[in-house]
């Protein structure tokens, strides 16, 4: 089908929804959530069929989690009308919706992010067209089935959530340059694409997520939390940890839990370097090692493992540019290193942040408040989570407060719009009613250019 055809069907049924009150808009989302949360399963399956990388059981918990955490952080935001008045400042601001919304969706999350950008969408009045990765096009034809199902229950517009059903590079591009705003979650060669669409648009980054362990915690705990986090889907989770930075004074027990906890530890250079070769032959990394299962990417690399092992870790000598294991890997390894101070911690994770993976996230695990905010001041990425599992809480949490997403905006660093969770008050414009202020005055001359003792360092005189 035409994208052209596409566009003017997804148009009218927004012009429809562009009408609807809060309560049909959250009727709609909550259905998104729903359809996915009940058909879990069975979606899971799919997924791992099509995509073929992944853990069908991680799959599963990540249908429902996520359906979970996006609906009940939606549910009571308003975002049709007056969202809110400021009566002492004189401001109304009215939500209008951007019309209709193209989303390029990865086969990494073949289900969670083609339901989360139609959610953050439709919750903004608008409509939405999917670009599904061609490993996952059935994929997103069947979740479109599901709701169509649904839709006509609700006398809802069916073509409010449209895919494109035979998906090429092509088609993508130029569904991007026809609609009005664009969401790029996928590789860099997609977003790029986005952003050069002439469209508004929002991206995402590589992730590198740096893994800092101080000599406070719990290293048995950690160690749990830290593989839950590189495993969890086979290591496709952009969110997933990658490092291991430990103290050098603690850094065999930090990998004697890691070893009890199901990690299989190579200190020797020449298997470190089996792994290098397989993961990242030519220095690009290997397609077949992504999302596959800890035995396969041991066997591309030429190394027995024991049954049951769960990860890789792999001891580092170099850090950041010109070390390839400095970079993302997409699979359940990690990488180990030794710091002398937690400066020289921040250190070794900034470089490989600089390496790939600037502006996404560093997972701490610390107790100490004032590690943790020097590593946030001096660390380039969008989050910093503290004491969790990064692959589950990173794109919001019950545990913690960052906005629940799946697509995570990497700033600057990261090429991106955006240095914050993707979330629904990102897809309605706002309009700004600026009555006049109550008791307002105009401050005299002496009062707007004086120089404040606090401000100027002890003096209070007018220039």
């Amino acid at each position: 089908m035409e994208i052209a055809e596409l566009v003017k069907r997804s148009r009218a049924a927004q012009e429809v929804i562009a009408g609807y009150s809060q309560e049909q808009i959250d009727a709609v989302v909550r259905t998104l959530a729903k359809v996915v949360y009940d058909n879990a399963e069975a979606l899971a399956k799919l997924a791992a069929e099509e995509s073929r990388m992944g853990v069908y059981e991680d799959k599963i918990v990540k249908n429902r989690g996520k359906a979970r955490i996006l609906w009940y952080g939606l549910k009571d935001k308003k975002s049709v009308g007056i969202l809110e008045y400021d009566e002492a400042a004189g401001i109304a601001i009215v939500a209008k919706p951007m019309g209709v919304i193209g989303a390029a969706t990865p086969c990494t999350n073949p289900i969670v992010t083609p339901m989360c950008n139609a959610m953050f969408a439709i919750k903004g009045g608008n409509s939405i067209i999917i670009a599904p990765h061609p490993r996952s096009k059935l994929c997103a034809k069947r979740l479109a089935e599901l709701y169509c199902a649904e839709f006509d229950k609700l006398g809802v517009p069916r073509d409010v959530f449209l895919v494109i059903e035979e998906p090429t590079i092509d088609l993508s591009a130029e569904l991007m340059k026809s609609v009005d705003v664009v969401i790029a979650t996928g590789g860099a060669g997609m977003v790029k694409s986005a952003y050069s669409s002439g469209k508004p648009s929002f991206g995402v980054g590589p992730g590198n997520v740096q893994g800092l362990v101080d000599d406070d915690v719990d290293f048995d705990e950690t160690a749990k939390k830290m593989i839950q986090s590189r495993i969890f889907d086979n290591g496709i989770i952009c969110s997933g940890t990658q490092t291991i930075i430990a103290g050098k004074s603690n850094f065999a027990k930090v990998i004697d839990a890691f070893k009890k906890n199901g990690a299989f530890y190579v200190d020797d250079p020449a298997l470190v370097d089996q792994f290098r070769t397989a993961l990242f032959p030519g220095g690009r990394i290997n397609k077949d090692s992504v999302g596959q299962s800890v035995a396969a990417v041991a066997k591309l690399a030429g190394v027995e493992i024991p049954a049951g092992t769960k990860c890789v870790i792999l001891k580092m000598q170099k850090y950041g540019r010109g070390e390839d294991l400095s970079r993302e890997k997409m699979c359940p390894v990690m990488t180990a290193y030794e710091y002398d101070g937690w400066e020289n911690a921040v250190e070794i994770a900034c470089a490989n942040l600089l390496c790939e993976g600037a502006g996404h996230s560093v997972d701490v695990q610390s107790n100490n408040r004032a590690h943790v905010e020097y590593a946030a001041l001096k660390l380039p990425v969008s989050r910093i989570l503290v004491n969790q599992i990064c692959t589950s809480m990173n794109g919001g949490a019950f545990q913690n407060s960052l906005s629940p997403t799946t697509t995570l905006g990497c700033g600057s660093w990261g090429n991106n719009s955006i240095s914050e969770n993707l979330s629904y008050y990102h897809l309605f414009n706002k309009s700004r009613i600026a009555y006049v202020k109550q008791d307002w005055n105009q401050p005299c001359d002496e009062e707007i250019f004086g120089t404040s003792r606090q401000a100027g360092g002890g003096s209070d005189e007018t220039a």
